[in-house]
């Protein structure tokens, strides 16, 4: 902590990076507001990104202590509105992705930052669209934020501010108390938010909460290491949806425990028949093609699957790898996108009460939502039953009335009646989807696929696992779907092309890769004609 007692030659220093929404701007006048009210010149300036989540606010705070001498604005010191590298003391991130912004700008340096960064995530535009994993490595952040402070404070402060009702903006406030970075007491820190006025209960809540884990993380740094003992920085944070270790050895010791009474023989199934390395991806193809149609779609599923298990056993080299990336993918093509099943996940009660919850709506707001929705002539052709299916597609008459009604998009307030009626409506045709264009081509290709991968597997078990990894070029609908089936049906032909080469697991690896690079094929393309 500064002395107060010693002159200083320059400012304390703050950067704080924020996405929109996150309180950075209150976070900015609390400290302002505490600073001046014990004797410190005080300044904040903002500089706004592109967007929430493709830029970032960057907030930059400076105090000076005010010694009291001389005439007024004799002593007044000459503040800057922006970072300059290696000259800031404190940094704080709302989010790992931040912490890894602040870092490459050169705002964190090992001799006098003390960076607090909150470890969840929200994925960038560039990861979401990804055709691929398009996700930073998170622990790799944190091991660059470990090296490049001096102090490095971390934890889910978001999580903190969500079970404490209040918004990571207090929680990250509590955080630079408990590290001690500034010359201000608690109550100090306290008495600024109370000042605020506003969600002071919850807002105090979750400083107290984070103030205790940074104090505790300072103790933990404060203490003498060791010589030759290696500094660890704690375990990587999970990504969403991911599974702890304990989590998914109760998965594999008893897959009946994640599933209802009437999907409980299929989980007996999956743990009687399949490898301990796979029964947690079966049994969650299990629960998603029950829940995406019904149980005998389920039972469709595993029967795909026994037939990969023989080969597994027959031919496997004991990892499990063919059956595991037969079960995820198997799982995810049976599960295909089309408007029946984004009717049905659009009007779930889990889908408002998440939305409710991320808004954070009150008991005295209305909250509506508005979809975009752009359906194509293929999409509702692929919807109806084959005959009427093809019939649309063939007659440039209905087609091209569907294209001109939904040229420019469809609007739909889901909250509403008549727009949750609508969509409702749509995701109770799911009785007449096995009768539909799409299935029935979906399941031929899903054999096709299969088969191909039983023929290479006692021959060449490495390319028969890349060959059902390359699944996972077909995703989505529309145009993304169609170029992904393109780029599939061009390593496909590729694979019967080199399947008797030495290196064809290794080509067709390079090839799933790079058509995985971008959207429209044009980095396969260039691999294909090398």
């Amino acid at each position: 902590m500064p002395n107060l007692n010693t002159p200083h030659n320059r400012p304390i220093t703050l950067a704080l990076l924020a996405m929109g929404g996150e309180g950075g701007g209150v976070l900015a006048d609390w400290a302002i507001d505490m600073a001046e009210h014990n004797g410190f010149f005080a300044q904040t300036t903002s500089v706004p990104g592109v967007a929430q989540r493709t830029g970032t606010t960057v907030y930059y705070l400076e105090f000076f202590p005010d010694d009291g001498a001389g005439k007024p604005g004799v002593h007044e010191p000459v503040l800057s509105t922006m970072a300059t590298p290696g000259e800031v003391d404190i940094v704080v991130a709302s989010e790992l992705m931040e912490a890894g912004r602040a870092i490459f700008r050169g705002f964190v340096t090992s001799d006098i930052t003390t960076f607090i960064t909150s470890t969840h995530r929200v994925y960038s535009m560039t990861e979401r669209t990804s055709m691929g994993d398009g996700r930073v490595d998170s622990e790799e952040i944190l091991k660059s934020a470990q090296a490049a402070a001096k102090k490095f404070i971390a934890a889910d402060f978001a999580k903190v501010a969500e079970e404490s009702g209040s918004v990571i903006s207090a929680a990250l406030f509590g955080a630079i108390a408990g590290s001690g970075a500034l010359p201000f007491t608690k109550e100090q820190f306290i008495a600024a938010i109370e000042r605020g006025g506003v969600g002071v209960k919850t807002s105090v809540a979750a400083f107290d909460r984070s103030y205790e884990i940074a104090k505790q993380a300072v103790t933990e740094l404060d203490k003498p290491k060791s010589a030759g003992v290696p500094i660890q920085i704690g375990k990587r944070p999970l990504e969403e949806g991911e599974l702890t270790p304990d989590a998914e050895l109760a998965i594999i010791n008893d897959p009946a425990s994640i599933v209802g009474t009437k999907l409980k023989t299929h989980a007996a199934t999956v743990k009687a028949d399949f490898p301990e390395s796979t029964r947690v991806m079966a049994v969650n193809g299990v629960k998603r093609t029950a829940d995406y149609q019904n149980i005998a779609y389920a039972d469709r599923y595993l029967a795909r699957l026994s037939a990969i298990r023989n080969v597994e056993s027959k031919y496997g080299n004991g990892t499990g790898r063919l059956l595991n990336e037969c079960a995820r993918y198997t799982a995810l093509w049976m599960t295909y996108e089309d408007t029946i099943r984004v009717a049905d996940l659009k009007t779930r009660r889990s889908r408002f009460e998440r939305v409710s919850a991320e808004a954070r709506i009150g008991n005295e707001q209305i909250m509506e939502v508005r979809e975009y929705l752009h359906p194509m002539s293929e999409e509702v052709a692929d919807t109806l039953p084959t005959p009427i299916g093809k019939w649309i597609l063939r007659t440039k008459l209905v087609t091209n009335t569907i294209e001109k009604f939904s040229a420019d998009g469809i609007i739909l307030n889901t909250a509403s009646i008549r727009g949750y009626l609508l969509l409702y409506f749509v995701a109770r045709l799911k009785p007449i989807r096995p009768r539909s264009l799409r299935f029935n081509l979906e399941q031929e290709r899903i054999d096709t696929w299969l088969s191909k991968i039983e023929s290479l597997a006692s021959v060449n078990y490495d390319l028969a696992c890349e060959v059902a990894e390359c699944a996972n070029v077909i995703k989505g609908y529309g145009d993304t779907h169609r170029n992904g089936w393109r780029n599939f049906t061009a390593i496909m032909a590729e694979v019967d092309k080199v399947s008797n080469n030495s290196d064809a697991a290794s080509r067709i690896k390079e090839l799933r890769l790079a058509a995985l690079a971008d959207e429209d094929g044009t980095k396969l393309r260039n691999y294909l004609n090398v």
